[in-house]
């Protein structure tokens, strides 16, 4: 991550320290041995390595999902951990985002995300991530419409809907299924995912959006 020039002697980053967004920008500039650091609510979180069973496994499938709604669709755009600066105190680097290209979502003059995205999934080990309580709370006050988190350890997820301003959970349909309100067409077997059967979820996206075309 390159922001700015860091002036001399400036302090690194480190796991636990209380920043605001730019303080957090010059010190993540000055520490090229963090590869993922994120400010949320004023507070640093160094990420640690990543295993591939709990996490690199399930993050590329839920890519490789929205990444075929993404081609069919058009109009928005698909990205994965980049840095978004939602306000003064947040700056998290999310799993994945979805966002439409005219939407509350920009590329800032220094290439980053400016606003919030209408999707954000995480991936998270439990319900005592801080995906569940800090991060939920952010993004629901910044305004992002839909979020989603794939705990992995209890192999549930949680999908969130943003209702007058507050984070509904959705459920899944009988058929196991969670149907985007925002995105029409992003349909998600949830247990077909959850097994890592990435055949039925995307027989599932693509009836989704074969509706949503008919429609």
């Amino acid at each position: 991550m390159t922001i700015a020039k860091s002036p001399p002697n400036l302090p690194l980053l480190e796991n636990g320290d209380r920043l605001d967004r730019a303080e957090f920008e010059r010190r993540y500039t000055a520490t090229p041995d963090v590869k993922k650091a994120e400010l949320i609510e004023g507070i640093v979180y160094v990420a640690s390595p990543l295993r591939f069973t709990p996490h690199a496994k399930p993050h590329g499938d839920l890519i490789g999902w929205l990444w075929t709604y993404k081609t069919a669709v058009g109009g928005i755009e698909l990205g994965v951990e980049p840095t978004v600066r939602l306000d003064n105190d947040n700056e998290p680097q999310p799993d994945v985002v979805l966002f439409r290209v005219d939407g509350n979502a920009i590329i800032d003059d220094d290439g980053y995300i400016a606003g919030a995205p209408e999707l954000i999934v995480e991936i998270a080990a439990s319900t005592v991530s801080y995906d569940l309580h800090d991060k939920k709370r952010v993004y629901q006050r910044n305004g992002v419409k839909e979020y989603i988190v794939l705990r992995t350890f209890d192999q549930e997820m949680d999908w969130f809907v943003l209702e007058d301003s507050k984070y509904i959970e959705m459920k899944p349909d009988a058929e196991g299924i969670i149907k985007s309100v925002e995105f029409p067409g992003l349909w998600l077997n949830v247990p077909a995912l959850l097994g890592g059967n990435m055949q039925q979820v995307l027989k599932t996206l693509n009836e989704g959006i074969s509706q949503t075309t008919l429609s």
